[in-house]
């Protein structure tokens, strides 16, 4: 039986195909280029929102139910000294300032979770300390009148009184938190690990319990005067300086003019009037 020639040249023209791998390789790149350009040129579908951190969450249910909200009106009566829940000898407090976009700038959201977490923490103590939370984005008078600022966390021991009703000294420390790498385990660590007695106490002027504002009851008006002063612009500053500085510029020149008839000094005597 006679073979025909073509059917002897198909294997040669298959391995010639195959051996045209240029070719091959421009076209699978002239599909992909397509490929990509009819992708760019397609509308990206819209992302879907972000899911919460379930632990995060969690935290913020559990610092919520525990976590006592410090306000203007109630805080004499939540930071009382030898209240009815004290042991004996002091009681601890630990009360976490935080701010918002004004006070905080927005950037209070880490120390909030930071606190939050730590809240569980702090509470599986075998003596928990009681915990608070000071809003300066709310409560800017109180801020003001203790003279703290976000985020923070204050450290107070509270004296329970004597048996002649006087009240020791109350211990204050302030904490001040990184805005950027604060931890869980840092703020619980103020109380597990007593780290508040590294801390020098705070005794100076705007003394929550035993400053001069506080003994004479001035602290909260001290505070409505500094919050009302930072709502005033900086341009009606500048206006009632410049009103206040001519003022008194006028009344210096306005005192310095000699008196109606004396003699002007260094001057002669004027000379009497011609008679007619």
């Amino acid at each position: 039986m006679r073979t025909s020639p073509l059917l002897l040249a198909l294997p040669a023209l298959s391995a010639a195909q195959f051996e045209q791998i240029p070719f091959y390789d421009q076209v699978k790149g002239f599909f992909a280029q397509a490929s990509n350009t009819i992708s760019s040129a397609m509308p990206s579908a819209p992302s879907s929102p972000s899911i919460p951190n379930p632990v995060a969450a969690g935290a913020a249910k559990i610092a919520a139910a525990r976590v006592q909200r410090l306000t203007v009106e109630n805080y004499n009566d939540i930071l009382k000294p030898g209240a009815a829940t004290a042991s004996p000898g002091i009681e601890e407090w630990m009360i976490f300032v935080t701010g918002g976009n004004k006070t905080c700038f927005g950037k209070c959201e880490r120390a909030e979770t930071a606190w939050n977490e730590s809240v569980a923490l702090l509470s599986a103590s075998t003596s928990p300390p009681n915990l608070a939370m000071l809003s300066c984005e709310q409560e800017p008078v109180l801020c003001n009148a203790w003279a703290v600022g976000p985020p923070t966390v204050l450290h107070f021991l509270l004296p329970q009184p004597l048996a002649d009703q006087s009240t020791p000294a109350t211990t204050c420390r302030s904490f001040g938190l990184n805005r950027t790498t604060i931890t869980a385990p840092e703020i619980a660590g103020i109380h597990l690990q007593e780290k508040y007695l590294e801390k020098t106490p705070y005794e100076g002027f705007f003394h929550p319990f035993d400053g001069p504002l506080a003994r004479y009851g001035l602290s909260i008006p001290v505070g409505y005067a500094i919050w009302g002063f930072s709502l005033v612009p900086s341009w009606a500053f500048m206006i009632a300086v410049s009103f206040i500085s001519r003022s008194l510029m006028s009344r210096r020149m306005g005192g310095g003019a000699p008196a109606g008839g004396a003699a002007p000094a260094g001057g002669a005597a004027p000379a009497p009037a011609a008679a007619t």
